[in-house]
C-alpha cells in the first residue's frame, strides 16, 4: 500500500478514505492521496480531494491516524463518511483487521496495509459516533452508516472499558 503513496515524496501526504455501506451491509471505501499545496492545511487537502466544502453539515471529515514511511514521508489519514460520490467504484472491506504493534512501547506494526488503515478508521468513526455529538448528528442523516457504526460502538466501548479496568 505505502508504495502507492508518493505524492512526489512530499514531507507530508494526506490519504483520504471515503466510506459507504453497501446494500449488503458491508463497508466499501475509496482511497485518494495528495500532498498539500502551499499554505494548505491537511483538513483542506482532505476536503479538496474528496470534493467537499467546509460547511457540509452531513459529511464527516476526520483525521484518524498517521504513519511514517521509511523514505521519511508522514502520511496523515482522514476518514470521509459518507463517500460524497457513491457511484464511483470502491473496494470492499471484508473484515475489520486492525494492525497492532508487538509491545506497548513499540506501537508501529511490522506491516500496515490499506485494509488495516481502513479498519482503524471505521473503528475510530464508531467511537466518534458514540462519543462526539457533532459527528453523531451528521451521521444520523445516513441510516445505513449510523446503524453499521452503532453495531460497532458497543464493541469499541466495551473493549475500551475492559482495557481501562
Amino acid at each position: 500500500m505505502d508504495d502507492q503513496i508518493d505524492a512526489g515524496l512530499a514531507p507530508v501526504s494526506v490519504e483520504t478514505l471515503l466510506f459507504r455501506v453497501g446494500v449488503d451491509g458491508r463497508w466499501l471505501y475509496r482511497r485518494i492521496a495528495a500532498a498539500p499545496d502551499r499554505s494548505e492545511s491537511p483538513d483542506e487537502v482532505a476536503r479538496r480531494i474528496s470534493g467537499l466544502s467546509a460547511d457540509d453539515p452531513f459529511t464527516v471529515v476526520h483525521s484518524t491516524s498517521w504513519r511514517h514511511r521509511p523514505e521519511g514521508q508522514v502520511v496523515l489519514t482522514y476518514a470521509v463518511c459518507p463517500d460524497p460520490t457513491p457511484h464511483l467504484p470502491a473496494e470492499e472491506l471484508p473484515a475489520l483487521d486492525i494492525a497492532q504493534g508487538r509491545a506497548p512501547a513499540a506501537p508501529t506494526p511490522e506491516r500496515i496495509d490499506v485494509i488495516n488503515v481502513a479498519s482503524h478508521a471505521i473503528r475510530h468513526l464508531a467511537f466518534l459516533m458514540a462519543t462526539d455529538a457533532v459527528v453523531r448528528r451528521a451521521l444520523l442523516h445516513h441510516p445505513p452508516i449510523a446503524m453499521a457504526l452503532e453495531e460497532l460502538a458497543p464493541l469499541t466501548m466495551t473493549r475500551l472499558e475492559n482495557t481501562l479496568a
